[in-house]
C-alpha cells in the first residue's frame, strides 16, 4: 500500500539532492581552495535555505494529495493517477535539473547565486532567452534532462496496490506543517544568515538560488535612509559642500549641490566621440600585464594617446556605466537611474554640451528598449540611434546576434550620423555603447585568429573593430578636431572572494586625438562620474553643474577617490583604503584592500564621507534634485 507521505518525501529527497548537489559543484566551479571549515559551513547553513525553498515545492503536491480519495492502485483510476503523479513528478524534478543548470550559466557570468541581476534579466525574456539559446546547446539539454528524468521516475517513483494518504485530519495536517514551513522561510528565515565577510563565496554557496532570487526581487530598490547609516541634514550639508568644493567653482547658493564651474583655458572646440566598451576589463590590455595579446589597437592607441590607468567602474551593470558617464553621481542602491521613474530632464552630459553647441548622441548596438536605455536617453535631451535604424541608413549587416549587431556595423551607423552631423556645419557629442563583447561572444568570421563564443575572441575582435573604426575615422574631415574617449561599462567578472574586490572594478580609459592631445599617462584615482567634468574641463567650458564628479586635470592632489558598488553594498576607495556600506549594517574597512594611495584617513573620516556621498546622490534623486538647474526647480536641498 503506498500510504500518505511517501511521495511528498520522494520530491523532497529529489529537491534535497540535486540541492545538494548543485551547492557542491558549484563550490568546485569556483575553483576556490575552501578550507574545511568553511565547506562545513555553507553545507550546513545552505541546509536551512533548501528546506525554506522544499517547503514552497511541497505546498502544491501536498495540497493536491490531501485532496485525492483513496482507490486501488489496479483499477484504471488507480492506473492513471499513477500515470499522471508520475508525468508531474519527471517535471518537478526536471525543473530541479533545469535550475541547477540555470545556477551554474549564471555562476560562471557572475560569480553568484541568482541576484539583483538576475530579476533584471527576467523582464527582458526575448534577449535574455535568445542569449541563452545562442550560447548553450539548449535543444540537447533540455532533452537529456527530460530523458534523464523520466528514467529515473521510472525506476524510483514510489508504488503500492492501493493509495491511501490517511484520515482527512493527518492530510491536512502535513499540509499545515508545509505551509507553516513556507511561511517560515519567507517571513522568519533571515537572509543575513549566509553573510560571511571573509569570503563572498561561501557567502553565496551558503543560499539557495530560488531564495536569493525572491530575495533580491522583494528588495530590487533600497530606500538609503531606511536601510543605510545616515548623517543628520546639517552635517550632511556641511560635509557634501566640502567634498564637492573644487577650484574653478563656485556655489550658487546657500544649500545644495549648484556650482558655477569657470573654465581655465581657452575653450576648445572640438567633437567628442565617447565609445563605452561593453565588459572591458583593465586586465585584457597589454598596458595592464596581459600578455595573451588580446587588444594590439589598444595598445596602440595608449601610446598615442592619454592612458588613464587608476579608473574604476561604478558597478557591474552596463546601466552603471551608463548612468556615471551621463548624470556623474555615484551609484545609488538598487536600481540604476537609468531604469528608475522620474529620470527625464536630469542634469547631464549630453545636455550641458548640447546647450554649448555640440549635437548629442546615443548610438546602440542592440535594441535600446533594454534596460529602458533608449527611453532614459531621450529623455534627457540625446538623439537616439540602435540597431533599428540600420535599413533606414541602408548599411549592410555583417553579423549580429541576440545582443547587437557587430561592433563594426554599429561604427558604420555612427559614422553616417556623424557625417551627416558634420555636412551641416554642427558639432557633435556621441555616445557609443558597444555589445560585441557580451556572450554568446559571436562576430565575423575572418576579423581574428581566436574562435567564436570565447570571451578572448570576442575581446579581440572588440579591440578589431576599435582600431578599424579609428582608421576609418582619420579619412575623415572632422576628424583633426575630434576627441575619441575609449572606456569600458564595466569589467568582465567583479565577484571575488571579497565583496567589494577593487581591482576587478578597474577599466582602461583612453583618450585619443593626435591633432589635440600630447601622449601621456594619468595615474590619478579617477571614478567613472569623473569622466563628465573631466571632459568639460578640458573643453574649457563655463558651466552650471550638479555633478558629483571631479574634474582631474584640476583637482587638487590627495582629494582623489572611487566608487564601486553592487546593488546592495556601496564601496568608498581613498587613500589605499576600501570602506563598504551595506543594507542594515554598520560601515565596514574592508581588509587586505591595496590601491595606490595617497595619506590614509582614520575610519570615522572615511565613513562620513562615504556616507555624504552616497546619502546626498540617493536623496537628492529621489527628490528630484537632480533635474536640469534650467528646468525651474527650487533650491536643492540633499534630503536623507
Amino acid at each position: 500500500m503506498l500510504r500518505g507521505g511517501q511521495r511528498l518525501t520522494w520530491i523532497a529527497a529529489s529537491f534535497m539532492a540535486a540541492s545538494l548537489a548543485t551547492r557542491v559543484g558549484l563550490a568546485l566551479f569556483s575553483g576556490e581552495g575552501f578550507q574545511g571549515s568553511e565547506w562545513s559551513r555553507f553545507l550546513a547553513v545552505g541546509v536551512a535555505f533548501d528546506v525554506a525553498v522544499l517547503a514552497w515545492v511541497l505546498l502544491p503536491w501536498a495540497v493536491y494529495d490531501a485532496l485525492l480519495p483513496a482507490f486501488a492502485a489496479t483499477g484504471r483510476p488507480g492506473r492513471g493517477e499513477r500515470l499522471w503523479a508520475m508525468l508531474w513528478a519527471a517535471i518537478y524534478l526536471g525543473s530541479f535539473l533545469i535550475l541547477a543548470a540555470a545556477e551554474f550559466a549564471f555562476w560562471g557570468e557572475f560569480n553568484s547565486r541568482f541576484d539583483f541581476i538576475a530579476v533584471d534579466y527576467l523582464i527582458y525574456t526575448h534577449e535574455v532567452l535568445g542569449n541563452i539559446w545562442e550560447s548553450y546547446p539548449v535543444g540537447l539539454g533540455l532533452a537529456a534532462i527530460l530523458a534523464v528524468s523520466l528514467l529515473v521516475v521510472w525506476r524510483t517513483w514510489p508504488r503500492g496496490r492501493s493509495v491511501n494518504h490517511g484520515r482527512w485530519t493527518q492530510r491536512w495536517r502535513r499540509v499545515a506543517l508545509v505551509a507553516a514551513t513556507a511561511g517560515a522561510g519567507l517571513f522568519v528565515l533571515d537572509p543575513r544568515l549566509a553573510d560571511y565577510p571573509a569570503n563572498t563565496f561561501v557567502e553565496q554557496l551558503s543560499t539557495n538560488g530560488i531564495f536569493a532570487f525572491v530575495h533580491a526581487y522583494r528588495n530590487n530598490e533600497l530606500d538609503y535612509a531606511r536601510y543605510y547609516p545616515t548623517l543628520g541634514q546639517a552635517d550632511l550639508q556641511a560635509e557634501i559642500r566640502s567634498l564637492l568644493q573644487e577650484p574653478h567653482s563656485n556655489f550658487t547658493g546657500p544649500s545644495g549641490i549648484e556650482r558655477q564651474v569657470s573654465a581655465y583655458h581657452p575653450p576648445q572646440e572640438a567633437n567628442v566621440v565617447l565609445i563605452s566598451v561593453e565588459s572591458l576589463s583593465a586586465d585584457f590590455l597589454g598596458h595592464f600585464g596581459n600578455t595573451l595579446g588580446l587588444t594590439p589597437e589598444l595598445d596602440r592607441l595608449a601610446e598615442q594617446g592619454l592612458l588613464f590607468t587608476n579608473l574604476f567602474a561604478t558597478g557591474t551593470r552596463t546601466v552603471r556605466g551608463l548612468e556615471a558617464l551621463s548624470v556623474g553621481t555615484p551609484p545609488t542602491p538598487g536600481q540604476s537611474i537609468v531604469r528608475r521613474p522620474n529620470n527625464d530632464d536630469l542634469e547631464n552630459l549630453g545636455e550641458e554640451l548640447g546647450e554649448r553647441g555640440w549635437t548629442p548622441y546615443w548610438i546602440y548596438g542592440g535594441y535600446g528598449f533594454f534596460d529602458n536605455m533608449n527611453a532614459y536617453f531621450a529623455a534627457n535631451h540625446y538623439q537616439v540611434v540602435d540597431r533599428s535604424a540600420m535599413g533606414a541608413e541602408g548599411l549592410p549587416i555583417h553579423h549580429e546576434n541576440i545582443w547587437g549587431i557587430a561592433d563594426e556595423d554599429l561604427y558604420s551607423l555612427a559614422l553616417a550620423n556623424l557625417d551627416r552631423e558634420f555636412a551641416q556645419g554642427h558639432r557633435f557629442f556621441a555616445h557609443i555603447m558597444t555589445t560585441s563583447n557580451h556572450r554568446p561572444f559571436t562576430f565575423p568570421d575572418g576579423r581574428v585568429d581566436l574562435p567564436q563564443k570565447r570571451r578572448e575572441g570576442a575581446v579581440k575582435y572588440t579591440d578589431w573593430a576599435i582600431g578599424d573604426f579609428i582608421r576609418r575615422s582619420a579619412a575623415k574631415p572632422w576628424f583633426d578636431d575630434t576627441l575619441f574617449i575609449i572606456l569600458a561599462d564595466h569589467t568582465a567578472k567583479a565577484a571575488g572572494r571579497a565583496d567589494l574586490p577593487p581591482e576587478r572594478y578597474r577599466i582602461p580609459m583612453i583618450w585619443y586625438a593626435p591633432k589635440l592631445l600630447a601622449p601621456g599617462v594619468m595615474a590619478r584615482l579617477m571614478s567613472q562620474i569623473d569622466v563628465a567634468p573631466t571632459l568639460m574641463g578640458w573643453l574649457g567650458l563655463d558651466y552650471e553643474s550638479r555633478f558629483f564628479g571631479y574634474d582631474l586635470f584640476a583637482l587638487e592632489a590627495g582629494r582623489e577617490r572611487a566608487f564601486i558598488s553592487t546593488y546592495q553594498k556601496l564601496g568608498y576607495l581613498k587613500g589605499g583604503r576600501l570602506l563598504v556600506l551595506d543594507a542594515r549594517h554598520r560601515p565596514t574597512m574592508a581588509a587586505g584592500v591595496q590601491t595606490p594611495s595617497d595619506q590614509p584617513l582614520e575610519d570615522g573620516r572615511l565613513a562620513r564621507e562615504a556616507m555624504a556621498w552616497y546619502q546626498a546622490a540617493s536623496g537628492m534623486f529621489k527628490a528630484g534634485q537632480l533635474k536640469d538647474i534650467h528646468e525651474g526647480d527650487g533650491p536643492a536641498n540633499p534630503a536623507q
